[in-house]
């Protein structure tokens, strides 16, 4: 008996620690999203602190440290809504892990923003706002406040939503609607904004179209080849030698410049050769790896799985010399207007400008990210690594000629384009693959119209929800900078 009450007290005791347990794990869950938010209000603080001490022997510091204070926000905003678009075809099409993708991007963010960001910031800071219709420094100061606050505002709002909007469209709406509600329509440069519109039209399409290709391409030369091992042992290694010199030409073009003058043949010679070393060096690799793999579309994912993840780098490359500006470009404004007392001329960054950038976007990464990159990666349409690859080398491709031009175009619309175009091109392959099978077997039952609707390969909700996103991010910045910008004027002008 007394046994019987002793193992009645261990099973009572054993429920008591169980929901004890539970209690901790949902305690656990609960205060989790707390530690993003404490760690990225102390960088929030160490970037207001750093404005500080770097700047505080200047006159009117305090303007400047809540500048720092507003463009670290906006950074750690960029890191948990842009880059997923980056990260999300790699981790949907499982060559890499959440965590692998986290830290491949933080690495060339960061060495992307440090090395090669400088060209696009100009473009922002002053290419929006035309000087000559803002007469006074202190108003153009508030102005690229305004557009600071109300653009991170909504790229957090979106980020809490699910929403992949661009940044670079809530930047420059702000700077837009900033400008409008300072000095009027004419205070707005709207040749530098048709050039930046245009580009954002283009960027999305020719992103898809670059995808689409290569898609196509891989198709043709290596899936529906009789022998596909024989066939990617040609092809994969191409494929590999075009992206490292890619890279290897705009990194010369945006990093070697800043040491010695580099012209676009010699960095076109340098990535040629660098691509015909890296076709050399994969060629053989990628032999020895599909030894043994056998004769079917599976086995392809193996192959490609090493050149998504360099693909992938790429991508966050360009992303941190092209995206860095959003974050740091009306910065870097503000603080040319407070050291020199006007914004005409070329603005010079400070390094702790670049730096609160591009640490600010790993951050919001490694934070906030994950949510975004799991969307874009494997919910708009299916992705194995194959067409993974195609989007992102298509959308590093796009960012880097973007960059060296100087346009702020938006990488949200280049990456989600490109999987678009992926989605959309395996959607008419597999529209022409049926018609010319009916035509080769007119006897073949045929399948009704709405079940081809179903059978649709890109999900027309998140198409539309995305473009319906892309759409209203301009105005609703521009609104939300002009109305901050009213009251910041009202307050201390």
């Amino acid at each position: 008996m007394p046994s019987t009450q002793n193992g009645h007290q261990w099973k009572t005791l054993d429920k008591d620690l169980n929901r004890i347990s539970q209690i901790e794990y949902a305690t656990h869950m609960a205060s989790k999203p707390l530690v993003g938010i404490g760690i990225s209000l102390a960088f929030i603080v160490i970037a207001g602190l750093s404005a500080a001490v770097l700047f505080g022997q200047e006159s009117a510091s305090l303007v400047v440290i809540a500048a720092a204070v507003f463009g670290a926000y906006m950074a750690l905003n960029i890191g948990a809504n842009d880059v997923a678009n980056n990260m999300g075809p790699a981790v949907g099409a499982n060559a890499l892990t959440m965590g692998g993708a986290i830290a491949i991007a933080a690495i060339c963010e960061s060495a992307g923003a440090l090395l090669a960001g400088g060209d696009v910031v100009s473009t922002i800071s002053k290419g929006i706002i035309d000087p000559a219709s803002v007469a006074d420094t202190r108003i153009f100061i508030w102005a690229m406040m305004a557009a600071l606050i109300s653009s991170a505002l909504w790229v957090n709002l979106a980020t809490v939503l699910g929403a992949p909007v661009s940044t670079t469209h809530s930047v420059v709406g702000g700077v837009m609607g900033a400008g409008i509600a300072a000095a009027g329509l004419s205070a707005v440069n709207w040749a530098s904004m048709g050039q930046i519109a245009a580009s954002w039209v283009i960027s999305p399409v020719l992103g898809g179209a670059i995808a689409a290709i290569f898609l196509a391409i891989i198709k043709a030369k290596i899936i529906y080849q009789d022998d596909k091992i024989a066939a990617a042992r040609v092809w994969v290694p191409v494929l590999i030698a075009v992206m490292v010199g890619v890279f290897a030409a705009y990194l010369s073009l945006k990093g070697l410049n800043k040491i010695v003058k580099i012209s676009i043949g010699v960095a076109l010679l340098i990535g040629a050769g660098t691509g015909i070393l890296s076709y050399v060096i994969a060629r053989p690799m990628v032999h020895r790896q599909s030894e043994g793999l056998e004769n079917r579309n599976r086995s392809l994912k193996v192959l490609f799985s090493i050149p998504l993840v360099f693909s992938a780098a790429l991508l966050s490359f360009a992303h941190g010399a092209n995206d860095v500006a959003n974050a740091v470009g009306p910065l870097a404004a503000i603080v040319h207007a407070e050291q020199f007392g006007e914004f005409a001329g070329k603005v010079q960054i400070p390094h702790w400008v670049m730096i609160i950038g591009a640490f600010g976007i790993s951050f919001g990464l490694f934070l906030f990210g994950p949510k975004l990159i799991r969307m874009v990666g494997s919910q708009i349409t299916k992705l194995n690594p194959m067409r993974a690859y195609c989007v992102a080398l298509s959308a590093a491709i796009t960012v880097i000629i973007a960059s060296w031009l100087g346009l702020p175009v938006s990488s949200t619309h280049i990456a989600v384009g490109g999987v678009f175009g992926v989605g959309f091109f395996r959607e008419w392959h597999a529209e022409k693959r049926a018609r010319d099978s009916s035509k080769a077997r007119p006897d073949a039952k045929r399948i009704a119209s709405e079940e081809r609707r179903r059978r649709k390969l890109v999900r027309r909700s998140h198409f539309m929800t995305i473009v319906a996103a892309w759409i209203i991010t301009v105005p609703a910045a521009a609104a939300m900078s002009a109305l901050i910008f009213l009251g910041l004027r009202a307050a201390f002008l």
